[in-house]
């Protein structure tokens, strides 16, 4: 579980130039890690920053320490509530809009399925792993496809594709992840 002070000093990371603008924010960064988790494919901290931050390259600097921290302690606590059957929870906003935050969740998670789109497709059933990315695509807000608008347009609608998602998460891990 990531504290306040290592979300401030992440988003201080993500927010800092030169890619401040372009970066996904705490929210973001949370659904790209838990992509890494569920998927088939393990990202390096390094593809994780460089995707989290949308530059082509880490800083020659290196990888911030409290970064690689953060990616580290996140996954791990994911793998270990998935291996235990438990459900992931997604960070809810302290204030301002969780359908924001949701939308940001899910374009990182998707964002990072998009880098590994073939492994995530020919690791197992394509069609069984593009159902249970359909909370993710519809709600990341990515897509002008009219009926992921609908559903994003309809309160009802959206708060059920939400719902889904940890559900979507575990099914994920275990298509993934599951020994065969």
């Amino acid at each position: 579980m990531l504290s306040n002070s290592d979300i401030e000093a992440l988003e201080d990371i993500l927010f800092a130039e030169p890619w401040g603008d372009e970066a996904l924010d705490f929210f973001g960064f949370h659904g790209a890690v838990c992509a890494c988790v569920v998927g088939p494919t393990t990202l390096s901290v390094e593809a994780v920053f460089r995707l989290v931050t949308s530059t082509e390259e880490t800083p020659s600097d290196g990888i911030p320490d409290i970064f690689r921290q953060c990616v580290t302690r996140l996954a791990g606590d994911m793998t270990r509530a998935l291996d235990m059957g438990e459900d992931l929870e997604l960070p809810e906003p302290e204030d301002g809009d969780p359908m924001n935050a949701l939308e940001n969740w899910c374009a990182g998670f998707v964002d990072t399925f998009m880098e590994n789109e073939d492994e995530w497709l020919d690791a197992v059933s394509e069609e069984h792993t593009a159902d249970l990315m359909v909370p993710m695509l519809t709600l990341s807000g990515l897509f002008d496809d009219e009926d992921f608008q609908n559903v994003r347009n309809s309160e009802k609608l959206s708060r059920q594709m939400a719902d889904a998602i940890p559900d979507s998460l575990t099914d994920l891990y275990l298509l993934f992840h599951a020994p065969a």
